[in-house]
């Protein structure tokens, strides 16, 4: 995007409506060959307000210096960007689970990167395309919503680096944030620090290991109650407060360090700890289960609705 087009952009960010985004979204736009239709699409979108947190500026610089750094390693990219969207847009998960905020953003104010980071291969002369999931879709698929709630899902508190962690397996972005289970949030430490270990001695297919080791913690969920193995203190749901309110004075998210997220807790480490066992027997025993099934248990998806500060819930 050159440099009138970043002046084209609106100053806040807004909600786009699903049909607005389906009237308005064609291969063109999912090749990146073309823009959407910005005066239509700023028509028909609801204003969110003037606070500083909802300025499209930031964001815009992050998508920038994204496609800058891993122009030629686009999955490297989702490592570097979540943790920094997630501290740039600072929200509840009740403001997060509000798919036309991520319309808006997808559309309007970077639908560039959408092609960039999920287009796929050109062949036979025809321009690889994003899927139209990627513009406007289920939080684990949405091109700027999977990464904000990767890192909502996956930091320990203040600290991003587990986001890191579960960024290096697209699989854990693509299987295991359906999970019911992963609003637990010893369960979802437990599970990077299982796929951490593999992917530390070396296994091959980490995807595959995700995806098994996904299914098995989801499929004795249904038998263990890891909340109660593994108690789980509720979030301090002040400090977060605290910390959305700080980004009308905090400075941008720093590109060359992790920044800091809200100080709402950290994870037990008694109650990770519990899982971890559990978990590398589940993961040994996953393909077992899985060959006398004869295909993958695959867990439905689920879209956070973020209705409290503490986990989100599919009442909506």
């Amino acid at each position: 995007m050159n440099n009138a087009d970043v002046r084209e952009l609106p100053p806040y960010l807004a909600l786009l409506a699903d049909a607005a985004v389906a009237k308005h979204i064609g291969r063109a736009v999912q090749t990146g060959q073309e823009r959407p239709p910005q005066v239509a699409l700023r028509r028909a979108a609801e204003t969110l307000g003037a606070a500083h947190r909802w300025r499209t500026e930031p964001v815009r610089a992050l998508v920038d210096e994204a496609m800058r750094r891993f122009e030629d390693r686009r999955t490297a990219a989702d490592g570097w960007f979540a943790p920094r969207l997630h501290a740039t847009l600072r929200m509840t998960r009740a403001e997060a689970a509000e798919g036309r905020l991520w319309n808006f953003i997808a559309m309007v104010v970077a639908p560039d990167y959408v092609a960039w980071r999920h287009r796929g291969s050109d062949k036979d002369g025809v321009p690889g395309a994003a899927t139209a999931a990627r513009f406007c879709g289920p939080h684990y698929t949405q091109a700027f919503s999977r990464l904000w709630w990767a890192a909502e899902l996956f930091r320990d508190g203040a600290d991003y680096r587990p986001t890191e962690t579960a960024c290096r397996v697209q699989d854990v972005l693509q299987t295991t944030m359906r999970l019911d289970v992963i609003d637990h949030r010893p369960t979802a430490q437990a599970i990077l620090k299982v796929l951490d270990r593999r992917l530390s001695a070396g296994a091959s297919r980490p995807g595959d290991l995700a995806n098994a080791l996904s299914a098995a913690v989801n499929a004795a969920g249904s038998t263990l109650v890891y909340d109660v193995l593994a108690p789980d203190l509720p979030a301090d749901t002040d400090a977060l407060q605290d910390w959305i309110d700080d980004a009308e004075d905090a400075a941008a998210a720093p590109w060359d360090r992790l920044p800091e997220g809200p100080q709402d807790g950290e994870v037990s480490r008694a109650s990770i700890d519990a899982l971890i066992p559990i978990f590398e027997q589940l993961l040994a025993e996953a393909p077992i289960r899985e060959r006398s099934a004869g295909k993958k248990s695959v867990p439905g998806p689920r879209l956070p609705t973020g209705v409290s500060l503490g986990k989100p819930s599919d009442n909506l």
